[in-house]
């Protein structure tokens, strides 16, 4: 088929259209190797197509330029860019030169943006600069990287959201008394000039801001995303939105920026409007808020609400998350570092200071770590029989600065010479490479193996999926059910606080 629509652009036949066919192609690796392979890796063929008549056909051509990836061809497509007087065609290939190595062009790219930033927009040029303008930046930022501001408002006074397990929201509240929380369905809000006493808190999922003024944009459902898009746009705009990002950053605007938007929109809907709003955004602001895609430092989330309109809340990646940044390595099936922390705080009444504790399957060892981090253990052992698990688990307590024994062996075949305080464990669950039976065989050997590595009044805690399975599994005759915490219903995840019947 490849060779098909090269023979036929050779032979000048409905170019535009064999030109659009070879691009949808190259978008897979299979097709891009495939034309090269016909071409014999000369795509001299497309430079005359940058000069063609039609615009269509020289935009096409240098998207295929670009997607092919031939560092022969920036020259001729920066030429045909510098040549090119129609607007809509431009930024294709700026678009084609992101696939090669252009540094030797950035000056002169760099010199192009403040020219178009000058330029005066009206309706009919608007879209074209803008999307030209984005292009450009875009290669500037990664070529030379974003300049990043580094966050300062430590103690600067903030409104802010903690997003929690919904049923647990008091134990963050808890955590953070001094700052005003106050629960609401998704976590907790709260006031505080102490950021840093904030992300002490291994409870919380994400942290998030509020700007005073923004707490609720009104949008029309009933208009255009165009009109709807401007609306939000205008609102941000006109709001203390920069100098509240100025204000808690080292170094003024551009700030760049992505949107989240959750919405009831289709996904194509929420496509539209969200590049809209980006690009108007970017418009009103006169450049002091920079739509970025890839080199975002700032996120602005929309969030409908139930009567339409949208809550915007802010989230600053400038601002260091160090909490669970030793989960360099994970695996699949690795349970959350939060949702580990979690655990530990509702089993903390069973948990003492010193304990010797084993986990029979560690994975990545996130569940000994946020053991240890929660109050200081004995001796800890992980044992798992994958060993990618393995290794995983001591580059993170190593990331971690804890120390515990890893195993690489089957629990069931796991000796040891004295016995544990603890049994802390994400259980396996039934997933593609676990059906229920093989999980429901693996929890009756557990229970049976388990009591071989007991001490007297020993704890087991568990994070498990699959309950009824664990419910259907537990000689009640042996153990006991000490405790039941429900972590997610939609997610079927519990946590379990068990031990021996004396």
């Amino acid at each position: 088929m490849v060779r098909d629509y090269i023979l036929k652009l050779q032979a000048g036949e409905d170019v535009r259209k064999n030109l659009i066919a070879l691009k949808a192609e190259a978008k897979e690796y299979a097709g891009k190797h495939a034309i090269l392979l016909a071409l014999n890796n000369q795509v001299d063929m497309f430079y005359g197509f940058l000069s063609d008549e039609d615009p269509k056909v020289r935009k096409n051509a240098a998207l295929v330029l670009g997607q092919l990836g031939v560092q022969e061809s920036l020259s001729h497509l920066y030429k045909a860019y510098e040549d090119e007087n129609t607007m809509f065609v431009k930024s294709s290939y700026l678009t084609a030169m992101k696939e090669l190595d252009y540094r030797d062009y950035l000056p002169k790219l760099k010199e192009r943006l403040e020219k178009l930033q000058t330029v005066e927009v009206d309706e009919s040029n608007k879209k074209h600069i803008l999307e030209e303008c984005k292009q450009l930046q875009e290669l500037v930022l990664m070529m030379e990287g974003g300049k990043k501001h580094k966050f300062c408002g430590w103690n600067t006074n903030s409104k802010i959201i903690l997003l929690t397990n919904r049923n647990f929201r008091e134990i963050t509240a808890d955590k953070i008394k001094s700052h005003r929380p106050k629960l609401f369905n998704a976590g907790v809000q709260a006031e505080t000039t102490d950021l840093k006493e904030i992300m002490e808190v291994r409870t919380f999922s994400e942290l998030l801001f509020r700007v005073d003024g923004l707490a609720t944009i009104k949008r029309d459902g009933n208009a255009s995303l165009d009109e709807q898009a401007k609306k939000v746009a205008k609102c941000l705009s006109d709001s203390s939105l920069v100098s509240y990002l100025e204000e808690r950053h080292e170094g003024e605007a551009p700030f760049y920026f992505r949107i989240e938007c959750k919405s009831k929109m289709d996904l194509k809907q929420k496509s539209t409007f969200t590049k809209k709003l980006g690009a108007y955004l970017q418009e009103f602001s006169q450049g002091k808020l920079i739509n970025s895609t890839s080199h975002y430092e700032v996120e602005l989330r929309l969030i409908e609400n139930n009567s339409g309109d949208f809550v915007f809340l802010l989230k600053l990646y400038t601002l260091a998350d160090d909490r669970f940044t030793y989960r360099v390595e994970a695996l699949p099936t690795s349970i959350a570092p939060v949702n580990a922390a979690l655990t530990m705080e509702l089993a903390k009444e069973y948990l003492r200071e010193g304990a010797q504790v084993l986990d029979p399957f560690c994975g990545a060892g996130t569940m000994l770590i946020e053991r240890n981090r929660f109050l200081p253990t004995g001796d800890m052992y992980g044992v798992d029989i994958y060993g990618q698990g393995i290794e995983a688990a001591r580059i993170n307590t190593k990331e971690a600065h804890v120390r515990a024994n890893y195993i690489n062996r089957d629990f069931f075949d796991f000796k040891h010479e004295y016995l544990f305080d603890e049994i802390i464990s994400n259980l396996p669950r039934v997933t593609g490479g676990k059906n229920a039976k093989e999980i429901e065989i693996l929890y009756r050997s557990f229970w049976k193996k388990i009591s071989t590595h007991l001490k007297k009044d020993a704890k087991i805690i568990l994070y498990c999926y699959d309950k009824e399975i664990l419910m259907d599994t537990l000689p009640r005759d042996k153990f006991e059910i000490l405790e039941e915490f429900e972590i997610s219903k939609k997610e079927g995840s519990y946590v379990f606080v068990i031990r021996e019947r004396k």
